[in-house]
């Protein structure tokens, strides 16, 4: 595996570690139908949780949340339609951002809540 895919991994791993201590009970990670995906799905307080990771070794060039452009979001936008619509979920949803910086021994997370709304297609 790559050393950036071993990152994510690592990144991701950081992110759950996280949410779990915040109360969060995840309920899918990676979850994938044919080209979709969805990094970590959660649930707290009555509220589905759409999360999308993003793990740098540093923010030299660009902040990780950055990198979730509009075509990203279109993109989880749908997968999460497919996963409500897959699981029959009936409840509100939002969409976070937790971006993950430095090594893995170091990393430092932020969680940014409500990071964006789905846009009308």
């Amino acid at each position: 595996m790559a050393a950036h895919n071993n990152l994510g991994v690592f990144g991701e791993n950081a992110a759950v570690e996280y949410l779990e201590k915040e109360g969060y009970t995840i309920r899918h990670r990676n979850w994938r139908k044919n080209h979709l995906e969805l990094d970590i799905v959660a649930y707290k307080d009555g509220e589905l949780v759409i999360v999308e990771v993003k793990t740098r070794t540093n923010t030299d060039y660009i902040q990780p949340q950055d990198a979730v452009n509009w075509q990203k979001i279109r993109r989880l936008v749908i997968a999460s339609d497919a996963y409500i619509k897959h699981f029959g979920i009936d409840s509100p949803v939002r969409f976070d951002i937790i971006t993950v910086v430095g090594e893995p021994t170091c990393f430092k997370v932020e969680h940014i809540i409500n990071a964006f709304y789905p846009p009308m297609f």
